[in-house]
């Protein structure tokens, strides 16, 4: 069965309600045969990555930047998985107070050196999220799960 790893970094109200949005949308009684894996940032590890088909990624922007915790995630597992992930489907959402610029830039710049192939536009958000923001989550993951249904 083809697994879906949402790994996500939850910090506020904010962040959990677009990761639950996301969960929502991978989870969707029409998304059948997806197995779908939910790991925190630090604690996602190399095996898990290489038995993952695809990837969803969620942070909140932190001063310009992705959260410590999703930065660690990628130092870990960048080399290791390097050439064994190279074409896997990902998608991203991003959560900030003001300013998402540079998180999405870390995150285009890093994944495109894994050699990840972006499925769905990414979903940003400053501010409280709105309705619409939650519903493009859960598009996000139910497109994600999807892409990987067989």
């Amino acid at each position: 069965m083809p697994t879906l790893l949402i790994v996500h970094h939850t910090p506020s109200p904010s962040t959990q309600a677009m990761f639950e949005a996301v969960l929502a949308g991978a989870t969707h009684p029409d998304i059948e045969g997806v197995d779908v894996v939910r790991r925190p940032a630090l604690g996602a590890t190399v095996p898990d990555v290489l038995a993952a088909d695809g990837y969803l990624l969620g942070t909140p922007a932190n001063l310009g930047s992705m959260s410590g915790a999703l930065k660690h995630f990628f130092d870990t597992v960048y080399y290791p998985c390097l050439d064994a992930t190279k074409g896997r489907p990902f998608g991203y959402y991003v959560h900030g107070n003001s300013d998402t610029s540079g998180t999405t830039r870390q995150l285009d710049a890093i994944t495109t050196g894994l050699g990840w192939t972006r499925v769905a536009s990414p979903v940003l958000a400053t501010g409280d999220p709105a309705p619409d923001t939650l519903a493009a989550c859960t598009e996000l993951g139910g497109t994600l799960a999807a892409t990987l249904m067989k």
